[in-house]
């Protein structure tokens, strides 16, 4: 044992600190999410696949309930229903939040309500909680569990002002991504009760999840989420001045307006190829990378991009991003 060792024994035996914050361990911010047992993954497609089928070997159902913007079914080939013979039952309307009414609507036996928290393509919206609280609530009521499509939690806590623990809390299981808002090398977890989180296990081998040599991934995560987590309200609150600072521009809309998470869609008058060519002038005459091509819509004059907001958006102020996007939508 060095001496260091010896110095960080003894930190770690104390419970009370002098100075800042006291150590901050991300292992220990991960455990706030209150669930008994997690599981790394090195794609969150492999990991709610995993989770859902165990769901719902264990009611022998194979119906899982979700939006019909849901990742798992616009995103991922179908899958759960090639791979894991899962039956997908789309409720409510995609251009809006799923609600409990549209759950009263569904009336055959499901496995499990996946609710997804933001709702990522309606521009990170999600319900009011206690909209959300009887979402889950229709589940428990007809015997399916509920699972959180939490791949973005960490704005989804910043957004409710609640820690990530007590919207898990709400949920059997949990799915969190660590390359997205937090950043880190691709992976990300499952959580949930013991036995589901070792039959969830029992999947990622069998989908050849287990890889050698992930450890940087999963050390990647820990640090990403020790040193992005607590900033997450200051993102929100750099995302609320950009869609302010946005409102008088021409031919630009933010969704929602204002945002509920650090993130939002913005839609622009302009056409495809215009967007493009605006967007490479813009990286070479100002230095600003903002994307490479915009998502179309229904209307080829408008088109769709999605704003996360992190460190690199907090180093632009609202009013330089507010030029930059005037520029792509000229």
């Amino acid at each position: 044992m060095t001496p260091n060792d010896d110095l960080l024994a003894l930190r770690d035996q104390c419970d009370r600190f002098l100075t800042g914050h006291g150590p901050v361990r991300a292992g220990d911010q991960l455990a706030t999410l209150g669930k008994p047992a997690a599981v790394f993954f090195p794609s969150g497609t492999m990991a709610q696949q995993s989770v859902l089928r165990v769901h719902a070997d264990r009611r022998g159902r194979r119906t899982v309930v979700f939006h019909p913007m849901c990742h798992l079914d616009r995103h991922e080939g179908e899958a759960y229903q090639r791979l894991h013979h899962l039956t997908g039952r789309r409720a409510g309307d995609p251009n809006r939040l799923i609600g409990r009414d549209d759950l009263d609507q569904v009336h055959e036996p499901a496995a499990a309500l996946l609710l997804e928290l933001p709702q990522r393509d309606l521009g990170g919206q999600q319900p009011e909680w206690a909209e959300l609280e009887a979402q889950v609530a229709w589940a428990r009521d007809h015997g399916a569990a509920a699972h959180l499509d939490g791949a973005r939690l960490w704005e989804s806590a910043a957004g409710y002002g609640r820690p990530p623990g007590e919207i898990a809390a709400l949920f059997d299981t949990v799915y969190v991504s660590f390359y997205k808002g937090l950043g880190a090398l691709p992976g990300c977890c499952v959580a949930g009760p013991g036995e589901i989180v070792a039959e969830a296990r029992d999947w990622r081998r069998r989908m050849g999840g287990t890889l050698f040599g992930l450890w940087p991934n999963a050390a990647s995560a820990l640090a990403c989420l020790k040193r992005r987590l607590p900033l997450m309200p200051r993102y929100l609150g750099h995302a609320q001045a950009i869609a302010d600072a946005l409102k008088a521009l021409p031919g630009v809309r933010v969704i929602p307006d204002p945002p509920q998470v650090p993130m939002m869609h913005l839609l622009l008058a302009t056409s495809q190829e215009g967007f493009a060519a605006a967007a490479r002038r813009v990286a070479a005459e100002r230095a600003v990378w903002t994307w490479p091509e915009a998502m179309t819509t229904v209307d080829p004059g408008v088109q769709r991009v999605e704003l996360s907001v992190g460190d690199a958006t907090c180093a632009l102020d609202p009013a330089e991003i507010r030029d930059v996007i005037a520029a792509l939508a000229a």
